[in-house]
């Protein structure tokens, strides 16, 4: 089929592709939690088993690129791990070899028999997986010219990398048929249609990655997608920042070192022109041996801000239970810690009452798995991703499938 996801972008999925016998590329997001350098969670390897199983079964020879953590990052290893977890729940033999396009990669992707996979090494590995480029740039590069020349197809599944436009992303369409995976193709269907969802749409907006909320919270507000933001973790914090509010010495410390406060002119402008469609918390949980709650009026406060309150709770959860779309990314706060996961466990508990209930994120993913809380309409496998879409902006990795098509 066709898949079009805005009224300017038309795609390819795997309906338009006879796979049997052909050799294809296809770029996966299976970048996992990890603990002590084994995966901690596969939900995103399951997340790829419809794909995988569905081109197997044809009799395709598959090689899939894909990338874990950043560089200089503990998390960034090799991918050996996913490709032994891959084995154990695919009914097919998967290989890996420690390298992406050399020699020996080239040889490995040759002698690759059909129905089975080879996994290669990490993308990240190679300088130019992290660099932003063009598609006619990206399929220039090493990674791509190398190894696109031995490709009959390539197949984008990777939704959580696909608001990236690194080389192994959005360089292949430029070069071979190109065609949208079974994930990539239920994400947009699901995410790209914000516009059709019920109103009031709520968006709830947490967890570490402040400055990408505060271009989610501005878009959405100012093309009236949201009806109303929420705010907490250390978006929430930052926001009170802006708002005037002295939140003690620790909490600041944790915005600094982040590098937040670089973007106080931008808060201070979101809180000026829609601060009545954003609500803050109104108390907060520190960690003062132990889970202390404090009025936002009673600060600062000698302990770092780790979660939110319970009359913010409250709050919140009553905003959420009464809308008829929730949308969901981050933690409320430090939820890995029970003394902290108060806030995120309510709320989004609450978000699942809603009509329609959309979360995103692979860290979310594993905490609602930890917590128990299932129940949303859609979990996405991607959280800058989704929340790409969910502001109604398009994604540079499926611009490139469309490019291919245009």
């Amino acid at each position: 089929m066709i898949l079009s996801h805005s009224p300017t972008s038309m795609i390819e999925t795997l309906d338009n592709l006879d796979p049997k016998g052909k050799l294809i590329g296809i770029r996966v997001d299976i970048n996992s939690p990890l603990i002590d350098g084994d995966l901690s969670d596969d939900t995103r390897l399951r997340s790829h088993l419809e794909t995988l199983s569905e081109l197997v079964s044809a009799g395709a020879r598959i090689v899939l690129m894909a990338h874990q953590g950043r560089p200089g990052e503990d998390s960034c290893i090799s991918l050996q791990p996913h490709a032994l977890r891959l084995a154990d729940i695919l009914d097919t033999p998967v290989h890996h070899v420690e390298n992406t396009h050399s020699k020996k990669a080239l040889d490995k992707i040759k002698q690759l028999p059909h129905g089975e996979i080879l996994v290669l090494e990490n993308t990240r590995f190679c300088p130019e997986e992290y660099i932003e480029m063009e598609p006619k740039d990206a399929a220039t590069t090493k990674f791509v010219s190398a190894l696109a020349p031995h490709f009959d197809a390539y197949v984008n599944d990777a939704f959580g990398s696909a608001h990236r436009s690194h080389p192994s992303l959005v360089g292949f369409p430029y070069l071979l048929p190109s065609y949208a995976g079974r994930l990539l193709e239920k994400e947009l269907k699901v995410l790209g249609t914000i516009h059709e969802l019920p109103k009031p749409r709520v968006y709830f907006l947490a967890g570490k990655k402040t400055i990408d909320s505060l271009a989610v919270a501005e878009s959405v507000l100012k093309h009236d997608i949201a009806d109303e933001v929420l705010a907490a973790g250390l978006f929430g914090n930052f926001l009170l920042h802006c708002d005037g509010v002295n939140l003690g010495a620790p909490s600041m410390d944790i915005l600094r070192t982040n590098g937040i406060l670089d973007y106080l002119d931008q808060g201070k402008s979101l809180l000026a022109n829609y601060g009545d469609q954003i609500k803050l918390p109104i108390d907060v949980a520190i960690d003062s041996n132990g889970r202390q709650e404090v009025l936002v009026s009673d600060l600062p406060a000698e302990g770092p801000i780790f979660d939110i309150g319970s009359q913010t709770i409250t709050k919140f959860s009553s905003s959420l239970e009464s809308a008829s779309t929730t949308i969901l990314n981050g933690p409320a706060g430090l939820a890995e810690v029970s003394h902290f996961s108060q806030g995120t466990i309510h709320v989004y508990d609450a978000a699942t009452q809603s009509d329609t209930s959309i979360v995103g994120g692979g860290d979310t993913i594993a905490l609602l798995d930890q917590f128990g809380i299932r129940n949303f309409s859609h979990i996405s496998t991607g959280g800058g991703a989704a929340m790409r879409l969910l502001s109604g902006d398009s994604l540079p990795a499926v611009a490139a499938l469309a490019l291919r098509n245009s």
